[in-house]
């Protein structure tokens, strides 16, 4: 992950796009286009929560899901098919991020060259900062009307 995701290597398609978009389509709302770019002006987020995983390596790197925290409860609500008004625990709502944070990674791992292993999910409502590197890619996009802002960082 040592350079911007070159989209123009893969055909003009946004592979980051491409995987947060399957994986909504088949673990979270069982089809396709609830999840899209965001279009206008890209509001602040409040009670954010992040989840993020590492990709270790010679070109290590960081997968970076941020959100607010009823974001992430809707959404932990879809991946365990509970009912709209269904309370979410602390535990089902650091699961379900952590497990969307884990398939994107597992994914963008896919595209890395010569990845070693990919980290477990951390789940916090503060955004990692000390080992960050550069900003490599970044998807600001919408879900049901809510924001995700899904990025990839070097590390250090």
């Amino acid at each position: 992950m040592s350079a911007a995701v070159d989209i123009e290597a893969f055909g003009g398609t946004d592979p980051v796009l491409s995987i947060a978009e399957d994986l909504f389509a088949s673990m979270v709302d069982s089809e396709p286009g609830t999840l899209r770019p965001w279009d206008g002006p890209v509001p602040a987020l409040g009670r954010e929560i992040h989840a993020w995983v590492d990709v270790h390596g010679p070109a290590a790197g960081r997968v970076l899901l941020s959100t607010e925290e009823a974001t992430a409860e809707d959404l932990a609500r879809a991946l365990l098919g509970l009912e709209a008004d269904d309370d979410v625990s602390d535990a089902d709502l650091v699961d379900a991020l952590g497990e969307v944070a884990n398939v994107v990674g597992g994914n963008v791992k896919a595209l890395v060259v010569d990845p070693h292993a990919l980290g477990l999910p951390v789940v916090d409502r503060t955004e990692p900062r000390g080992d960050v590197g550069e900003l490599l890619h970044r998807l600001t996009l919408d879900w049901r009307g809510r924001l995700l802002v899904l990025s990839l960082w070097s590390i250090r």
